[in-house]
């Protein structure tokens, strides 16, 4: 009697399940399962990981000056990657230190000035009869503040702002300092059949961004130039501090742009109705010359991205993830096309070898 109490269960349980399709179906919703809290995940963590990939954005800066000093002085990668952040140190400093008092005045009368012209144009709009009622235009303040206060909930504040810069600065230098370590952990992550075919596809992310980013800065640092030396010469009050705005969001196309275009007729005709006039000419003429020949000088040498798709991009990850996902929206697009193309190759190559043996 004993001996049989002892015995286990011979009855299929609960957990145990011997039909075959039921088993299938199973894995088939673990795996849906597992990618949905995957996303999930993602969405929680979004912010942190747009750290992180700013960081993997300022490594790539440094990196591509690093290679580019190379060319010229043959020296360890080390002492090329010192001088790069030497020299980043320096300029940022020296502009300060020559331009800071300027800068500092000339961004408390933008203020103000925007906020002037501003209520101006409220009033022009309330007089014509444009302007919605008050009702309507409480509902419209909440759902700008709203928004508003959507995109920047992450950098909400002065000091998130120069915490989220530093951290993004301290991860781009210790990728930029050893980034073999950090591909070679990527690798080990992965299957070995997988290895190869990401290092051909890493490789070729990291050039793509090095063009990108290269051809960025050219951008901003010429058109924030052109645009404080047109401004100056034109008359236009503010000139260097617009000139620098306009350079900055220069890194985000075509809403940097309109951006900057709005600043700058509003400082305009704050001097008068010409010097309004003049800004908006001045701005004409320095998108028109980015537009047909910066631009596409640029994009010969490094990367040619559709403007509708970065226009759709920038919206799309600007609504998701905020300020951040703005900013980073043209190298993530960049990134994905290079792992799209690099997927197609291997479908063709594929189906070419399939034709050849057959």
């Amino acid at each position: 009697m004993a001996a049989d109490e002892s015995k286990p269960v011979q009855t299929p349980g609960p957990s145990e399940v011997r039909d075959p399709e039921t088993r299938e179906e199973i894995k088939r919703a673990f795996v849906w399962l597992t990618m949905a809290s995957a996303f999930a995940l993602i969405v929680i963590l979004i912010q942190p990981l747009l750290l992180i990939l700013g960081g993997v954005i300022f490594a790539v800066m440094l990196d591509g000056g690093a290679r580019l000093l190379g060319r010229i002085l043959p020296i360890g990668r080390g002492v090329r990657l010192l001088i790069v952040v030497v020299l980043t140190i320096a300029f940022i400093g020296g502009t300060i230190y020559m331009t800071g008092v300027e800068i500092a005045q000339q961004a408390g009368q933008l203020r103000t000035t925007v906020e002037v012209q501003g209520d101006r144009l409220l009033q022009w709009l309330t007089t014509t009869g444009m302007m919605p009622g008050a009702e309507d235009m409480k509902s419209l303040a909440r759902e700008a503040m709203g928004g508003i206060g959507k995109l920047t909930s992450y950098l909400g504040t002065a000091f998130g702002a120069l915490t989220s810069l530093f951290m993004i600065m301290v991860i781009g230098l210790f990728l930029a300092m050893e980034p073999r370590i950090y591909e070679r952990g990527l690798q080990w992550l992965l299957p070995q059949d997988k290895r190869s075919e990401f290092k051909i596809t890493f490789d070729r992310m990291g050039f793509t961004m090095r063009r990108l980013l290269a051809g960025r800065l050219f951008g901003m640092f010429f058109e924030g130039v052109l645009t404080w030396i047109a401004l100056s010469i034109c008359g236009v009050p503010m000139g260097l501090i617009l000139g620098i705005i306009t350079g900055v969001l220069a890194f985000i196309p075509n809403i940097g742009a309109f951006i900057s275009g709005t600043l700058m007729v509003a400082v305009g005709f704050s001097a008068g109705v010409d010097t309004g006039l003049l800004a908006i000419g001045v701005y004409f003429v320095v998108q028109t010359f980015d537009g047909y020949v910066l631009i596409p000088l640029v994009a010969r040498k490094t990367v040619d991205m559709p403007p509708a798709l970065t226009l759709g991009m920038q919206i799309l990850f600007g609504t998701l993830f905020g300020i951040f996902g703005l900013a980073l929206a043209d190298p993530m697009v960049a990134m994905i096309k290079v792992a799209l193309e690099r997927r197609a190759e291997q479908v063709t190559g594929k189906r070419g070898a399939k034709k050849a043996v057959a």
